[in-house]
Formats: structure tokens, sequence, C-alpha cells
């Protein structure tokens, strides 16, 4: 298999998450509304939308590659910022038994550790391009240097 199929399956599985996850927040935001507002951060409605439309957008970048390195940045660091905002920290949900809460804290670690896993997967989509076979390699972006 060629490196550009190799490059663009990459591009593909990476995308897929942030199209659906955006699509879902676009239709109906209202668990992603909580979240923001459980993290006591204003207009969680607002934001819900925004994050929804961003992951959609950006996510849909990376699959055709268009504008991927800009879109690869900033997913690289949604992908922290939420990490660091939502998943770090231990689960207290009140009149949960202790263990509920400890594998909810585990779950909240693993998701953490995607998030900055996926970041890093980001990063070096930015830093080498997105192959020729993108949006981006027919206009001439895909092989110019960082």
């Amino acid at each position: 298999m060629s490196q550009n199929v190799i490059v663009l399956v990459g591009r593909i599985l990476l995308s897929i998450m942030f199209i659906m996850s955006g699509f879902g927040k676009v239709t109906d935001p209202t668990a992603t509304a909580g979240m923001i507002a459980g993290a006591g951060w204003p207009a969680a409605t607002a934001l819900a939308y925004l994050a929804g439309l961003f992951e959609l957008v950006a996510g849909l970048a990376v699959l055709v590659g268009f504008q991927t390195r800009i879109a690869a940045y900033l997913l690289a660091a949604f992908c922290l910022v939420t990490g660091l905002v939502f998943h770090s920290g231990a689960i207290n949900v009140p009149d949960f038994p202790a263990a509920a809460n400890g594998l909810l804290t585990v779950f909240n670690q693993i998701m953490l550790m995607k998030n900055i896993t996926i970041a890093g997967a980001f990063l070096v989509l930015a830093a080498f391009g997105p192959g020729a076979l993108s949006v981006d390699a027919r206009t001439g972006r895909a092989l110019a240097t960082a």
C-alpha cells in the first residue's frame, strides 16, 4: 500500500470521530451543554453548538484534506483544551457508590489520554501534510513546508 493511501486512511480515521461528534452536537447539544455548564462555563448551549460546528467543519476539512495543516493544528489544540477541562480530575457523582465513581474516574483518565494521543496525531498530520490524495495536493498546499 502506498504512503499516500496510508495517509488518506489515517485522515479518514482521525476525522470520523469529529464528524460524528460534531453532527451529534449540532443536532442535539443537550449532553454537551450539560458538561459545559457543569464545568462552570457560561452560555453552555451556544458553546455546545459552536463546538459541534467546529468539530464538523474541521473534521470534514481533515477528511478531504482541505487546509489540512490549519485544521490539524486547531483540532490538536481543541483536543488538549477539552481533555484538560473536561477529562482531568476525579469524578464524584453524588449518591453513586464509591466503586462506580472510581470506575468513572478511570474512564475519564482514559478519555484524557485519548485526547492527548489524538492531539499528537494531529500535530504529525500538520507537520507532514495530508498526502497526495487531498484537496491541498491539488491546489499545491500539500507539498508546502510548515
